[in-house]
């Protein structure tokens, strides 16, 4: 089944290609989420309207991305957390709660750009990657200290 990417679709391709898939995958996943439409020749007419609008899209989010990296230079969230010996955390710290510290200084970021492959279990300081856009990444300082009163 050829399906026309309407969205960017992760080890698949980006908005506008044209790709072959199974036949389940594009009617049970795709075409239902809106993320495909089918590629009959009336939609494949459409394609050169989409990339056109695509190009244009892609390049006002990543002028975007790069002055909202900008405003990442030098930020930092500090948590404070329960920790045992070898400063160990009771619990961890993910990237949902990276996205919270975020929203509450004022920045609305998706939990799902936090590049955080594991949570983070350990007193200090990390350093993790934040995907705005496909080119464009920004470093955000992770800070995480002993609760007050232990």
């Amino acid at each position: 089944m050829e399906v026309i990417l309407k969205e960017d679709v992760v080890s698949l391709g980006s908005r506008g290609d044209v790709v072959k898939v199974a036949e389940g995958y594009g009617r049970n996943y795709l075409l239902p989420r809106k993320l495909a439409i089918e590629a009959s020749k009336g939609n494949k007419a459409v394609i050169e309207q989409m990339k056109a609008a695509s190009v244009r899209r892609s390049a006002k989010e990543k002028t975007q991305a790069e002055e909202l990296a900008k405003q990442f230079d030098g930020l930092s969230v500090s948590f404070q957390r329960k920790s045992g010996e070898n400063d160990q955390l009771f619990g961890s710290v993910t990237s949902g709660d990276v996205a919270d510290a975020l929203e509450k200084k004022g920045f609305n970021v998706d939990r799902r750009k936090i590049q955080i492959h594991e949570p983070l279990r350990t007193l200090g300081e990390f350093t993790i990657p934040i995907k705005l856009h496909k080119e464009v990444t920004a470093h955000l300082k992770v800070v995480i200290e002993k609760e007050a009163g232990e």
